[in-house]
C-alpha cells in the first residue's frame, strides 16, 4: 500500500493551501481527503453541497477575505500579530494568483475615524479590515483553478470520510477510512466548519487538551439595500461589536452582504440560515448576520450540542428556515404570509416559513438582538423598522479550541489541525494562512532545519 508523506483531511481553504505549499516545496505525495463532492459536482447549493466539498464552506459564500489579524479568528494569540499580518498578505497574493479580484475596500481615513465616532456614540465598537470581495461566483472560479493547479500534483480523494486519525506512540500515522488504513508521516486534520463535531471526538478519543468555544447563534437581518447603503458602499462590510445593557452579552454584525440574498444551508439534518451576494448580480437588499455569543459554565461543555437544539427547534416549528418581521416580533404576533405581503421589504429566501422567533430563541437572546437593532438604529436610519426581515436560526458551529503550538501541531507528534475545525480560525483567510503555517512547519522538518519556537499555548 501507497505510504504518503502528508496526508490532508479536508479540502477547505486551510487544506488546499496546506497542499499548494507543500506541492511548492517539492513535498510528497500528498493525499488530500475530502468527504463532500469535487467542486464540479457541488450543484446543490440548498443542501449539503453549500457546506461540504471542495473549497469547504466558503465555496458558495460571499467571499470576503478579511485582510487583517484582528478579524476571522485567533491566530494573533498563537503567532505574533506582525506575523500574522505578513501571512494574511501572502495567502491575499496566492488568492489573487489563482484569479481573485483586483479591488479591495480601503476608504480614507477620514471616512474610518467618521465611522468610529459614530460607532462610539451610539455604544458600539467600529472594526476596520481592509476587504476584497470574490463574490460568489468568483469564489467557485478560483477554487476550480487550484483544483486544475493541484490535479496531477497530489493524490485526491472526494466523497471520501475518515473515520479516525491513527496515532501510534504519541505520534500520528495515518488516517482510518471505510475502506482500511492509509499511512502517512504528517497529518493535517483541516475538517473545517462542518467537521467540528468529528474534531472533538477525535480530539477526545486522542487524548488532546482541548477547551469550549463559545456558541454563535442570531439571526440573519434583511433590509432594502437602501438603508445600509451609506456604511457598504465605503466599507462593504461594517464589523460592529455591541455589548447589551440588560445582560452585558457580546453581540456582533458578521457576514454583510450588499445586494445579496439569504439562503438556507442544511448540516447532518438540520436547516440553518446564512447570506451570499456576487459580485456582478445584485438583489434590491441587503443582508447580515447579528450574533450573539454565549459562553457556558461547567459542567456544561456542549456549545455544538446547544446550537444543534435552538436549530432543531426552529426546523421543528417552520419545516426549514423561518422568517419574521420586526414589526411582528416587537408587536408579540406571528408574521403570516398576508404580512409579508404588506412588508416593503421582499424576502430574498421566499421558501423561509413566515412564524414566530420567540418560540425559538431564548428570552435573552431576543432581547441581545433587539438592543443592537436599536442600537445601529442611530447610525443606519432605517434599520430598526417594522418592515425589517429576521430570519433564524443563524448559527456558527466552532470546533473546540485544541491545544496547538506555534506550528498548529497538536499534542500528538507531527498531527497538525488547521482551520475552523481547530478552533482557532473563523473565516477564509485565516483558515487559509493556519494551512501555510502548518505546511512551511511539515517543510522545515523534511530539510532539516530547526523548528521554531513551538511551545504548546496555554
Amino acid at each position: 500500500m501507497k505510504k504518503y508523506k502528508v496526508i490532508v483531511i479536508g479540502a477547505g481553504p486551510s487544506g488546499l493551501f496546506s497542499c499548494l505549499e507543500l506541492t511548492k516545496a517539492g513535498i510528497g505525495p500528498i493525499l488530500l481527503i475530502e468527504q463532500g463532492k469535487d467542486i464540479y459536482e457541488r450543484t446543490d447549493r440548498s443542501g449539503k453541497d453549500l457546506l461540504c466539498g471542495w473549497g469547504g464552506a466558503g465555496a458558495f459564500s460571499d467571499g470576503k477575505l478579511t485582510l487583517s489579524p484582528d478579524v476571522g479568528g485567533f491566530l494573533g494569540e498563537i503567532i505574533p500579530r506582525k506575523e500574522v499580518k505578513s501571512l494574511l498578505q501572502q495567502a491575499d497574493d496566492i488568492f489573487l494568483s489563482f484569479g481573485a479580484p483586483a479591488k479591495t475596500y480601503s476608504p480614507p481615513r477620514e471616512v474610518l475615524d467618521n465611522l468610529e465616532i459614530q460607532a462610539k456614540l451610539a455604544q458600539m465598537e467600529f472594526i476596520y479590515s481592509p476587504i476584497r470581495h470574490l463574490g460568489t461566483e468568483n469564489c467557485v472560479r478560483v477554487l476550480t483553478n487550484i483544483r486544475e493547479y493541484l490535479q496531477d500534483k497530489i493524490d485526491i480523494r472526494t466523497e471520501t470520510k475518515v473515520d479516525q486519525v491513527v496515532v501510534e506512540s504519541g505520534q500520528a500515522k495515518g488516517v482510518r477510512l471505510p475502506s482500511g488504513e492509509v499511512r502517512g508521516e504528517y497529518v493535517i486534520a483541516a475538517p473545517g466548519r462542518v467537521g467540528a463535531s468529528w474534531m472533538k471526538k477525535e480530539a477526545a478519543r486522542l487524548g488532546l487538551t482541548a477547551t469550549p468555544n463559545p456558541v454563535d447563534l442570531g439571526v440573519r437581518v434583511e433590509v432594502p439595500a437602501v438603508v445600509m447603503q451609506r456604511l457598504t458602499d465605503v466599507v462593504y462590510e461594517a464589523k460592529l461589536i455591541y455589548y447589551s445593557q440588560t445582560f452585558d452579552d457580546r453581540i456582533r454584525t458578521f457576514c454583510m452582504n450588499p445586494y445579496g440574498e439569504v439562503v438556507s444551508e442544511a448540516v447532518d439534518g438540520l436547516i440553518s440560515v446564512n447570506g451570499h451576494s456576487y459580485a456582478e448580480k445584485r438583489s434590491e437588499n441587503t443582508n447580515f448576520a447579528l450574533l450573539v455569543s454565549s459562553r457556558f459554565t461547567e459542567p456544561f461543555d456542549d456549545p455544538i450540542g446547544y446550537g444543534r437544539a435552538i436549530v432543531s427547534l426552529a426546523n421543528l416549528l417552520g419545516s426549514g428556515v423561518i422568517v419574521q418581521r420586526l414589526g411582528d416580533l416587537l408587536a408579540g404576533r406571528r408574521t403570516t404570509e398576508k404580512r409579508i405581503s404588506r412588508c416593503i421589504t421582499r424576502p430574498t429566501l421566499p421558501e423561509a416559513t413566515p412564524g414566530d422567533l420567540s418560540f425559538v430563541f431564548p428570552y435573552r437572546h431576543l432581547k441581545n438582538i433587539m438592543e443592537m437593532l436599536e442600537a445601529l438604529e442611530r447610525i443606519v436610519p432605517g434599520v430598526y423598522s417594522r418592515h425589517t426581515l429576521l430570519y433564524g436560526v443563524e448559527v456558527k458551529f466552532y470546533s473546540h479550541r485544541i491545544r496547538l503550538n506555534t506550528e498548529l501541531e497538536s499534542e500528538a507528534k507531527n498531527l497538525f489541525i488547521t482551520g475552523d475545525g481547530s478552533g482557532i480560525t473563523r473565516g477564509l483567510i485565516q483558515a487559509s494562512v493556519s494551512g501555510l503555517v502548518a505546511a512551511r512547519a511539515i517543510i522545515k522538518r523534511r530539510e532539516g532545519q530547526p523548528k521554531r519556537n513551538s511551545s504548546p499555548i496555554s
